[in-house]
Parts: C-alpha cells; sequence; structure tokens
C-alpha cells in the first residue's frame, strides 16, 4: 500500500463560512497567454519526441515571459505602435544519438499557431515579437528523466487540489468560459481578455469582471455602453440557469465614461497596453485562484508531462479530488508530495482530508491508490491536449 493516508475532518466546508474570493484569468489575459503558449510548446515538443523516437525526451518549457506593447485604440479602427514582446525559454532536448531536433522551429511554430487560434484580432506577424531561448536541459535531470520503467520524480515537490467546487467558485470559472465561449457569437466586441473576481458575503455573490473590448467592432461610446449593459443582462440570463441565489455583476467598473477612459483595445487583450505576463501567475490547475484554499505556487503549464510532479502532481490531485467527491464527500483536499528520485507513482505523501461521511474512508484510499497506479494516463492526456493545466 502506498503512503496515503485519508483523514475526516469536524469542520465546515467553506460554502458555509462567511466570505469567499475566488477568482478567474481568461484565455486573453497576459498570464494565461504565457501559460498557454508554454503548454502548447510543450506538446509540439512531445509530439516531435514521440514521432521521432518513440518517447517523450527531457524538456521544460515553463518560462515564458510577456512585455507588454502600446497601442491607439480608437472608435471603428486602431493600431499597435509597439509590438508585445514574447519570450519563450527554458530547456529541452535537443539532439539524440547526434540527431538534430529543429527546437527553434517546432517552438516558434507551435507558439505562433496557439496564438492564430485563440486571438482573431492579433496579426502573430505584425503584432508579436517571439524570442526564443531554449536550450539543452542539465545532466542530472536528463539521467533522472531517462531511466526505464515508472519514471522517477525530478523535484520533491508537491500538488494539491481541492472539490467539488463552491457555488462561488463554479459561478466564476463558468462565466469566464460563458463570456469567451457562447457569448462571443452575440457580442462580437468582446476581446478575450476576460477576469472574474468573485466574492461571496454569506448568501450574496458579488461578481466583478474586466472585459477587454475590440474597438473596431465600436463605433462610439453610446454603443459601448450599450454592448457592456446588453452583456450584463446576457452573464445574468446564463447565472440564473445556474442558481436563484442573489448575484450582482459588474463589468469594467474602472471605467471612467465622463472622460472616454474605457477598456478599448486593438486586438482583445490588455496585453497591448503594457500589461506584463509570466507563466504560473495566473490560474491553477484546477481553472481558478482560491485564496480561501489550499494552493500549489508550482506553474503546471510547459512543464514536461512524464515525470515533473509540479505538474502530474497537481494534475492528479484534482482528478483524485474530483472522484472522491463524486462518491459524495462535501468537501476534499488533496495533496500529493514526491521525493525526488523516487517512482511518481509512490508519493512520500498523499494526504487525503475529507469533510462526510466516514464510510467512504475505503473508497478514498481506493481511488487515490488507482489512480496513482495509473498516473501515465496523465501524461497520455498532455500529449493529446486533453489536460486544463490553466
Amino acid at each position: 500500500m502506498k503512503n496515503i493516508t485519508v483523514e475526516f475532518l469536524d469542520e465546515n466546508p467553506l460554502s458555509k463560512h462567511e466570505i469567499e474570493l475566488v477568482e478567474r484569468k481568461g484565455v486573453g489575459h497576459p498570464d494565461s497567454i504565457c501559460d498557454g503558449l508554454a503548454e502548447a510548446v510543450s506538446r509540439a515538443l512531445s509530439q516531435e519526441y514521440m514521432k521521432r523516437f518513440g518517447q517523450i525526451m527531457h524538456h521544460n518549457t515553463d518560462q515564458v515571459e510577456l512585455v507588454g506593447g502600446q497601442s491607439n485604440p480608437v472608435f471603428g479602427e486602431g493600431e499597435l505602435i509597439k509590438p508585445v514582446y514574447i519570450l519563450l525559454s527554458g530547456r529541452a532536448t535537443t539532439e539524440v544519438d547526434r540527431e538534430p531536433i529543429p527546437v527553434d522551429s517546432i517552438v516558434k511554430d507551435s507558439a505562433k499557431e496557439y496564438l492564430s487560434k485563440h486571438f482573431p484580432y492579433i496579426d502573430v506577424e505584425e503584432h508579436v515579437i517571439l524570442d526564443q531561448k531554449i536550450g539543452m536541459g542539465s545532466t542530472d535531470l536528463r539521467d533522472v528523466f531517462g531511466r526505464t520503467g515508472i519514471p522517477h520524480s525530478n523535484d520533491t515537490s508537491f500538488g494539491v487540489s481541492h472539490a467539488p467546487f463552491s457555488l462561488t467558485e463554479k459561478l466564476v470559472y463558468e462565466t469566464e468560459n460563458y463570456i469567451n465561449g457562447e457569448m462571443e457569437e452575440k457580442i462580437p466586441a468582446s476581446g478575450q481578455d476576460v477576469k472574474v473576481m468573485g466574492v461571496r458575503h454569506g448568501e450574496k455573490i458579488i461578481l466583478t469582471i474586466a472585459n477587454a473590448m475590440v474597438s473596431e467592432k465600436i463605433r462610439d461610446l453610446d454603443e459601448y455602453v450599450n454592448i457592456i449593459e446588453q452583456q450584463q443582462q446576457l452573464i445574468l440570463d446564463f447565472i440564473s440557469k445556474i442558481t436563484s441565489q442573489d448575484v450582482e455583476v459588474h463589468i469594467n467598473t474602472g471605467d471612467n465614461l465622463d472622460e472616454g477612459k474605457i477598456f478599448l483595445t486593438v486586438t482583445g487583450t490588455s496585453a497591448e497596453h503594457g500589461d506584463d505576463g509570466s507563466v504560473g501567475r495566473g490560474n491553477r490547475a484546477n481553472g481558478l485562484i482560491t485564496p480561501y484554499r489550499p494552493m500549489s505556487m508550482e506553474a503546471t503549464a510547459g512543464k514536461n508531462p512524464v515525470n515533473h510532479v509540479g505538474k502530474l502532481y497537481n494534475l492528479l490531485s484534482k482528478e483524485i479530488a474530483q472522484d472522491i467527491a463524486a462518491e459524495g464527500a462535501e468537501q476534499v483536499y488533496v495533496r500529493l508530495m514526491s521525493q525526488i528520485g523516487k517512482p511518481i507513482n509512490n508519493p512520500l505523501a498523499a494526504s487525503i482530508e475529507v469533510i462526510g461521511d466516514p464510510e467512504t474512508k475505503g473508497k478514498a484510499q481506493q481511488i487515490t491508490d488507482q489512480w496513482l497506479d495509473n498516473i501515465q494516463q496523465m501524461t497520455t492526456k498532455c500529449l493529446k491536449g486533453q489536460a486544463q493545466c490553466f
């Protein structure tokens, strides 16, 4: 039996606390752009390694920095005065048995493809400077990575997650997905840079939303105001399908309409306004930033999906927590800690904390054990782009 400990807590779940704060940064937030690029590059390298060698070679591409540009958005048009600068860095295997791997072209092509797919108002050639500085990994880490059988952990680190989402967490998560999903067809002026901050005071929930609006899709200030009002009503209608609880929605509260200062962009992201971004500074692996929950500071996106526990244990703890919660637990916290050089399926500690029926202890232990035995499924999910890292 693995080092699994299941404890039942005698305390109220978060949903019964007086105050709760939750945040989600959408795909177009500068931090999320970096996360998305890091993961896209890692996946492209992994697929190339599999194609050439039948296995994923050592790499970590979780060092992406975005330096904001400058723009001049005006109603009906606009231009970028200074492009956004993006530095793609990290480590990768650039040669195997004297066979060179075209890392530079793989990295840049995958980054351009990601930007083109997710940001319709960004001209990848004109609006962005992509700089690639990925070098070879260190010898000791490649040695740990290359051992046969079950991969061995490349670090002493931990992953953490929780389930189920509280109502506030669900609303924050689903609202951002709605804005950057179904609502895009109804509000073409809505850019991809969306941040949703939720606060619950007792039973009352307030969502504060920042949404970059696209200048070429808006004729004047009156239309901008009308779009915000239309957006607010659409979001309230969407929320009403999730809950009958009292929810307020506020959009772009930083606007000063009298002075004409509004969240207007050319590209649909604040990266053009000088806002910077970094990998791991935004959403955790469950898609949220939750100051009232335990979290790991590890960046999940871009780390190799074979033995980097900073990625695998955060992804795995989410799956374990969700499965235990599905058995009827009111609240589940999962913490997995590795020890460098040890098999990734046998953590130094697997701590499961549950609020709920103690009779489910055996099931919680069984679920944890099964997921650890099948941890390499997470590698496959990452390779196929099925694992949410932010």
